[in-house]
C-alpha cells in the first residue's frame, strides 16, 4: 500500500504525546491545615502524576500572593489565573446570594454539613458560572467557626455589649440581634486586637485559631458554630475549562473528588474535636502542645435562642438581599435539608 504524505503526517502527530496544559493555581491561606495536608499536595503532587505528564502546575496561594480576598475570584473569571481557591463568604460583595451556602448553625457536625454542601452546590455552580465565569470544582470545609473570648463568658447571652470579631455577613447580623457589637478586623489582625480591647471576642475556625495563637489573648472557648464552617470553594476559569479535553476534565472531577475533597470532608470533624482538645487541654491534641483555655459549654437553651434568631432575623435579611428567586431555590433544597424555611 502506497503511503501518502498526508497519511504519514497524521500517523506522525497521532503518535505525539498529547500537549501538556500548564495551570496556574492559587490556593486558600497557606498556613493552614486544608491548604497544608489537602490542597497543596493535590494540586502540586498528586493530581499532576495522575495526568501522566498532562497537567503542569504552579501553585501559589492567595495571602502568599498579598490578593485581597475579596479579588480571588474576581481575578479568576478574568483569567489572571486558571485555578482559585477561597472562603465562599469572601465573595458575598459580588454575589450576596453566595451567603445561602453557609449558613449559621444550620450544621453542628460535618456529615450535616456536607448534606447541606451537596443541597446547595447546583445554587452555587450558577452563581460561579455567571458572577465569576467560572466552574465549580469542589467545596471543602474549614473546621465550624467558633467563638474565642479574652474574659469570661457562660453562654450567647454573656456576648451582649461585647465588640466581637464575625466571619461574615450573616454572622456580624446574628451577633448584633444577639446585642452584641459586629466588628469586622482581617483574622492577621485579631490577636492584636484581642490582646489590646480593641475586640472582646472574635471567631474562626477551631483549628485555625490554634495555629494562629489565639489562644494567646483569649481565655475562653465557645464551640457553637455561630460563624458557620467557612466552606471552601475550588473553581477554574471557565474558559480555561472548555478548552481542555474531554479526559482531562475528567480526570480533574474524579481525582478532585476523591484525593482531595472526600479527604478533608473524612477529616473535618475528627479534626474539629483535635482542635478543642488543643486549645483547651481536653484531651490529646495531635497537633501539638494542648493549652488551657476554658471550654464553655453551650445550653439546649442557647441553641433553641440562636436557632430563633436565624429564622426570624437573619435568613429574611437575606432574602430580601438575594431576592425572592434564590431564597425559593434555598427552600427548596438546603431548606429541606436541614428542615427550616425562609417566610416559613
Amino acid at each position: 500500500m502506497k503511503l501518502t504524505v498526508a497519511t504519514l503526517a497524521t500517523a506522525a502527530l497521532l503518535a505525539l504525546p498529547a500537549r501538556a496544559e500548564d495551570l496556574s493555581v492559587v490556593g486558600s491561606w497557606s498556613g493552614l491545615p486544608l491548604h497544608r495536608q489537602f490542597e497543596a499536595p493535590f494540586w502540586t503532587k498528586t493530581l499532576p502524576e495522575a495526568s501522566g505528564g498532562r497537567l503542569n502546575v504552579q501553585m501559589t496561594t492567595h495571602n502568599q500572593m498579598n490578593l485581597g480576598v475579596g479579588d480571588v475570584f474576581r481575578l479568576l473569571g478574568e483569567g489572571v489565573y486558571d485555578v482559585a481557591m477561597t472562603v465562599a463568604d469572601y465573595a458575598v460583595a459580588d454575589a450576596p446570594e453566595l451567603e445561602g451556602l453557609d449558613v449559621p448553625l444550620l450544621a453542628l457536625t460535618a456529615e450535616e454539613a456536607r448534606r447541606m454542601v451537596d443541597a446547595a452546590r447546583p445554587m452555587v455552580e450558577d452563581i460561579f458560572r455567571n458572577r465569576f465565569n467560572a466552574h465549580v470544582l469542589a467545596i471543602a470545609p474549614y473546621p465550624p467557626q467558633v467563638v474565642f473570648c479574652n474574659a469570661e463568658i457562660r453562654g450567647l447571652d454573656d456576648l451582649k455589649g461585647r465588640k466581637v470579631r464575625g466571619s461574615g455577613r450573616m454572622t456580624t447580623l446574628f451577633l448584633e440581634a444577639l446585642g452584641a457589637e459586629g466588628v469586622n478586623i482581617a483574622f492577621s489582625e485579631v490577636p492584636g486586637a484581642l490582646q489590646k480591647g480593641v475586640v472582646d471576642c472574635a471567631i474562626t475556625g477551631a483549628g485555625s485559631g490554634y495555629s494562629a495563637g489565639w489562644w494567646e489573648v483569649s481565655t475562653h472557648l465557645m464551640a457553637i458554630p455561630l460563624g458557620g464552617w467557612d466552606f471552601v470553594v475550588t473553581a477554574i476559569n471557565l474558559d480555561k475549562w472548555n478548552s481542555l479535553d474531554d479526559d482531562l476534565k475528567a480526570l480533574i472531577a474524579e481525582k478532585i473528588r476523591t484525593d482531595f475533597e472526600d479527604p478533608a470532608w473524612a477529616a473535618a470533624q475528627g479534626a474539629l474535636e483535635n482542635d478543642i482538645a488543643c486549645l483547651t487541654g481536653n484531651g490529646p491534641c495531635a497537633s501539638g502542645e494542648a493549652r488551657s483555655m476554658k471550654l464553655v459549654e453551650v445550653s439546649d437553651a442557647d441553641f433553641a435562642r440562636a436557632r430563633e434568631v436565624l429564622v426570624t432575623r437573619v435568613l429574611p435579611d437575606w432574602a430580601r438581599r438575594a431576592g425572592d428567586d434564590w431564597a425559593r431555590r434555598w427552600n427548596d433544597s438546603v431548606g429541606k435539608v436541614v428542615g427550616v424555611q425562609i417566610g416559613g
